[in-house]
């Protein structure tokens, strides 16, 4: 083997074995500021919905490529689901939702939501409850919408 061969073979040993000496950097603190932004913003889209309306809220949170999951339907996409959103008549009743927990991929780029929520129809003493999920996509100006998001119905009284 001719000397270059090997000092370069030697090089790239002595890389490799130091690489796995040096601890990688910990994304920690990034993350946990990111968990925080994409708590606050589920919060904001709850508070939306409360204040101005499901359908306003839905369509100011939704992205351009996002997904609903509905009870007996096939998944509704893109601007199919902005469409099945403007047909929405949310006149008789309100609905907010409060996260309970979220999770930040490391690139802080993706992430999602769960919790819980409430219904309350306007002409009814009655308050129904349930759980949902979000996945949410940070967008290039930093702001989070939700690329998927999926409710259950039936959580009875509130947990």
């Amino acid at each position: 083997m001719n000397k270059r061969l090997q000092y370069l073979i030697l090089f790239f040993l002595v890389f490799s074995i130091a690489g796995c000496f040096f601890p990688k950097k910990n994304n920690a603190v990034g993350n946990e500021k990111d968990k925080i932004a994409l708590m606050n913003a589920d919060n904001a889209f709850s508070n939306m919905s409360a204040e101005k309306g499901m359908k306003n809220a839905f369509l100011e949170y939704i992205d351009s490529n996002g997904v609903l999951l509905r009870p007996n339907v096939i998944p509704i996409a893109g601007a199919d689901a902005v469409d099945y959103i403007i047909g929405l008549k949310d006149e008789g009743y309100t609905m907010s939702w409060k996260p309970t927990g979220a999770t930040v991929a490391a690139s802080g780029e993706l992430g999602y939501t769960y919790g819980s929520y409430i219904l309350q129809p306007a002409e009814k003493d009655t308050v129904f409850y349930g759980t949902y999920v979000s996945i949410w996509k940070k967008q290039d100006d930093g702001k989070w919408k939700f690329i998927l998001q999926s409710a259950n119905e039936g959580l009875g009284e509130e947990e």
